[in-house]
């Protein structure tokens, strides 16, 4: 019964996925009612940005690794707009030996309009960076594309991990992606069209 009451989208997945009970909150983002949501796989209703993101937490479950994942989402509200967030899933059992479930949590970032304006705080040499980041270059190769020193580069990437509350740099891309400071879609990664004159 509390969990109805909690206003935070939440549900209770089997380790594959599938919803096994989902508070209103939850149901209401995807349109309908809990009891409708139990069977759906959760990743259906809520596509991830990335797909190596879910790779590496199935590998992790079935290792038993007891962690928090996090995934980059997107979903199309019942009103139509495109919304983004996080998904976060906890294994949880009541003993290490038990096969665990999952609770999943929702957090809302943002709808499609928010990420059509320029993203607050973040430069073009940021954004830049955190592009070269995506395609998978270093630290010194970035320094050298965007004329900076290493040093500068790593001063860039700590102060929008602080400002974003990424934990590593995988993150700090997957939420670029999220706010909408990288195109989707676009290989090689580049900045949104705001970021064009860069």
């Amino acid at each position: 019964m509390v969990f109805d009451r909690v206003s935070v989208p939440v549900a209770v997945c089997d380790v594959y996925g599938a919803v096994q009970v989902a508070n209103p909150a939850m149901a209401a983002e995807c349109g309908t009612t809990p009891g409708r949501l139990r069977g759906r796989d959760v990743l259906e209703l809520f596509r991830p940005q990335e797909a190596t993101q879910v790779e590496r937490i199935a590998e992790a479950l079935r290792l038993r690794h007891r962690s928090r994942y996090q995934v980059s989402v997107r979903w199309q509200a019942p009103d139509g707009a495109q919304r983004y967030g996080e998904l976060t899933a906890d294994p949880v059992s009541d003993t290490v030996e038990d096969t665990p479930a999952l609770l999943v949590m929702l957090r809302v970032l943002a709808e499609r309009e928010a990420h059509e304006q320029r993203p607050p705080q973040v430069a073009p040499i940021e954004a830049r960076i955190l592009a070269l980041l995506a395609s998978g270059t270093t630290t010194a190769q970035a320094a050298r594309e965007t004329d900076l020193t290493v040093d500068g580069v790593n001063y860039h990437l700590r102060r929008l991990s602080s400002r974003w509350n990424a934990a590593n740099r995988t993150e700090l891309v997957a939420r670029a992606y999220t706010l909408g400071v990288l195109a989707p879609g676009v290989w090689p990664p580049t900045p949104a069209s705001w970021e064009g004159s860069e």
